[in-house]
C-alpha cells in the first residue's frame, strides 16, 4: 500500500538543524550557478545513481566536487564525479588494471578494502606506497583472487569521510552459490559539513562533544522510581568517579552528521525496484567515517549469506549491526508495494534510509528511531551477568572496579605502557561472548544477528592450529582523545612481525568503552568461539566493550600491512600498527 511521504513525526527528538537536514534530497550538485557547476555535470551524476564499470581495465579521476545535503554547498572528495564512486564489478580469475588520476591539490589514495593483493597495491601511504602526488597516475594492477562483496576508500587525509568511497562486486569464477533474480549494492555512510580536521580539533578539545544523549534529570527520577533514591544515586556517583558517560556511544552523532544511502539522504529515498516474489540480493557495506549502523527492513525478514565477502551459512534475522569496514549480504523475498530500509546510527542520534518498491514513487512508513540506552557496567567491566560483574581498573583515579565485585577469571596482565596518560581504563577480567548483540540492541523483540550465529560456508580453509600467540589491547583516553594499541600511538610504535606462512592466533583485549571494528590488510582474520572453534572469515572484527576476542591468522602474504581501528578518528589519532610478514 502507498504511504504518505516522510513527515516531521518520524523525525522525533531531532533538532531544527537536524528536521531540516533531513528533508534536503542532498547529492552532487547539477542545479547551481554555472560558475560553481563542473562542466560534466549532468543528470548522470545525481544521487543514488553512481555507475558501475565492468571489465579488467578502469581509469578513475579523484577531484573535489560541489555536493549538498544540508542546504549548504560544501566541496566533496569524489570519485569519476560521483558519491559514492562507481560500482566496479570484477570477475575471480581475471587480471584488473586501475588507473588513479589524482586532480586534488594534496595526496590520494584508493585501498582495495578485503582484497588479498600484492602489498605494493593495497594503498597505504608510508606503508605499502608513497601514495598518488597532485597530478599524477598511479596504475594498480593485481591478479583477484576472490569473489564476493567489498568496497573501496582513500586511505589518505581523511578523504574517506568527505566522500571518496566506493562498492565492489566480484562474480565468481563459477557457479554463485547463492541464488537471486537481482541484486543492489548498499553503501551506508556519515556526511559532515564540517571539514575533518575540524571535527578532530573539537573531539580533541572535548572527548564528548558530540553526544547530545548525556544523562538527565527526568532519567534520574525515572531510576529513583525503579530502584529507590539510594541505588539511583550511587548509579550516578559511581559513572560520575570514573569520569565517563553511560551514554557516550559514538564519538560523532547526528547533530553534525548527515547519514547517508548510496549518496542518498533519508529525504533523498534512495530506491530499489523490484517484482512481487522475486529473491533480491542487497550488498550492505558500511562506508562511515564513525558510524556503527543497526539494519533492518520493518515486516521483511533478511537472510544473511555473506559477510566481509565470504559465504556463511544462511541464518535468518530481523536485524543487524554493521561496523565501519564490514559488509553483509541478505536475501529478502518481499511480496507487499514497498518496504523501507532503515539504518539508524548505534547512538539513535539519525538514520539513513531508503526504500524498495515495485514501482518508482512509492514509499513505506519511516519508523521511529529505538530510544538511545545506557552502557551497563556489563559493557564497561566485562560481565554480561550482573551477578558476578568483573573489577576494572580506571588508571589515574584509583582501583574503583576492584572494589566493587570480584570475577571468576584469572586476571588479565597489561602491558607496562599502559600505565600512562593515553590509558584511562583497564578491563582485567573481560567477557568473551559472541552471542551479545550489543547495546541498544538486546532484548528488542527483534531477532539480531551476533557473530554467534556465522558459520563460513565448509569451515576455515586452513585448518592448522596456532603456532604462537599475540595479545594486543585496544587502549584510550576519551578526556585526551588519545587512541591506542597497548597504551602507545602509531607514531611511537614498533611493527608487530608475523612468520612468513605460520599459523598465528591474535589476542584483541578491549580495554575502552567504545567498540572498536578491528581491519588487519592483506590477510584473512578467522574469528574463533570462546572455547576454540573457528566460526567465520571476516577482514574486519568489532570489538565490543570489555570484551576479549581471538582470530586465527595465516600470514601468507609478505610485506608491509596496516592494521588498525577502521573509525577514522580513532586510527588518526593512534589506534594502528604496521604488521610486517617476513
Amino acid at each position: 500500500m502507498k504511504k504518505s511521504l516522510t513527515s516531521a513525526n518520524h523525525l522525533p527528538n531531532l533538532t531544527r538543524r537536524r528536521f531540516v537536514q533531513g528533508l534536503a534530497a542532498g547529492g552532487v550538485v547539477v542545479g547551481i550557478s554555472p560558475l560553481l557547476r563542473p562542466a560534466w555535470a549532468s543528470a548522470a551524476t545525481m544521487v543514488g545513481t553512481a555507475p558501475v564499470l565492468k571489465g579488467t581495465e578502469f581509469d578513475l579521476t579523484i577531484a573535489e566536487t560541489p555536493v549538498n545535503f544540508t542546504g549548504a554547498v560544501r566541496m566533496a572528495t569524489t570519485i569519476n564525479g560521483t558519491l559514492p564512486g562507481p560500482t566496479l564489478r570484477w570477475r575471480q580469475g581475471d587480471t584488473v588494471t586501475i588507473r588513479v588520476t589524482n586532480r586534488l591539490a594534496e595526496q590520494t589514495s584508493i585501498h582495495w578494502h578485503g582484497i588479498i593483493l600484492p602489498y605494493e597495491m593495497d594503498g597505504v601511504p608510508g606503508i605499502s606506497f608513497r601514495g598518488i602526488a597532485p597530478g599524477e597516475t598511479f596504475t594498480y594492477q593485481f591478479k583477484v583472487q576472490q569473489s564476493g562483496s567489498y568496497w573501496y576508500h582513500s586511505h589518505s587525509g581523511m578523504q574517506e569521510q568527505t566522500g571518496m568511497y566506493g562498492s565492489i562486486v566480484i562474480d565468481p569464477a563459477g557457479s554463485d552459490p547463492q541464488q537471486f533474480d537481482r541484486e543492489y549494492s548498499i553503501m551506508l555512510s556519515d556526511w559532515s559539513d564540517d571539514k575533518p580536521s575540524t571535527i578532530l580539533r573539537k573531539l580533541k578539545t572535548q572527548g564528548d562533544y558530540f553526544n547530545f544523549n548525556q544523562p538527565t534529570a527526568m532519567q534520574f527520577f525515572q531510576d529513583v522510581s525503579a530502584y529507590g533514591w539510594a541505588a539511583a544515586l550511587d548509579k550516578r556517583r559511581m559513572w560520575n568517579q570514573m569520569r565517563m558517560s553511560p551514554t557516550d556511544l559514538a564519538d560523532i552523532s547526528g547533530h553534525t552528521y548527515t547519514y547517508l544511502m548510496n549518496g542518498a539522504t533519508p529525504a533523498g529515498n534512495w530506491t530499489g525496484l523490484f517484482r512481487a516474489g522475486e529473491r533480491v540480493r542487497l550488498r550492505f557495506a558500511n562506508g562511515g567515517a564513525a558510524t556503527f549502523f543497526d539494519v533492518r527492513i520493518p515486516g521483511l525478514p533478511m537472510t544473511v549469506v555473506q559477510t566481509d565477502g565470504v559465504d556463511v551459512e544462511p541464518v535468518t534475522v530481523d536485524e543487524f549491526r554493521i561496523g565501519a569496514g564490514e559488509t553483509y549480504d541478505v536475501i529478502v523475498t518481499p511480496r507487499d508495494e514497498a518496504y523501507t530500509i532503515f539504518a539508524q546510527s548505534m547512538d539513535r542520534s539519525g538514520y539513513a534510509r531508503g526504500t524498495l518498491a515495485v514501482r518508482a514513487g512509492l514509499e513505506a512508513g519511516v519508523p521511529p528511531m529505538d530510544p538511545p540506552e545506557w552502557l551497563t557496567m556489563g559493557d564497561m567491566m566485562g560481565a554480561m551477568d550482573h551477578a558476578a560483574m568483573p573489577s576494572m581498573n580506571h588508571g589515574g583515579h584509583g582501583d574503583h572496579g576492584d572494589q566493587m565485585l570480584e570475577e571468576a577469571q584469572s586476571p588479565v596482565r597489561h602491558a607496562k605502557t599502559e600505565y600512562g596518560p593515553s590509558v584511562d581504563m583497564r578491563v582485567d577480567t573481560p567477557r568473551m561472548n559472541l552471542d551479545d548483540p550489543g547495546v541498544g540492541l538486546r532484548n528488542n523483540g527483534r531477532r539480531v544477528l551476533t557473530y554467534a550465529d556465522l558459520r563460513t560456508l565448509g569451515g576455515p580453509p586452513d585448518r592448522r592450529g596456532a603456532e604462537r600467540e599475540i595479545e594486543l589491547h585496544l587502549t584510550g583516553n576519551m578526556e585526551r582523545y588519545t587512541w591506542s594499541i597497548d597504551g602507545v600511538e602509531f607514531g611511537k610504535s614498533k611493527p608487530i612481525h608475523f612468520r612468513r606462512d605460520e599459523r598465528l592466533r591474535v589476542i584483541l583485549h578491549n580495554d575502552t568503552m567504545m567498540t572498536h571494528p578491528m581491519h588487519l590488510h592483506g590477510m584473512w582474520s578467522d574469528l574463533e568461539s570462546p572455547d576454540g572453534e573457528i566460526q567465520v572469515r571476516k577482514h574486519t572484527i568489532n570489538v565490543q566493550p570489555a570484551q576479549r576476542v581471538s582470530f586465527l591468522v595465516t600470514a601468507d602474504a609478505p610485506g608491509r600491512w596496516a592494521f588498525h581501528c577502521h573509525l577514522l578518528y580513532h586510527m588518526d589519532a593512534g589506534m594502528f600498527r604496521q604488521v610486517v610478514v617476513d
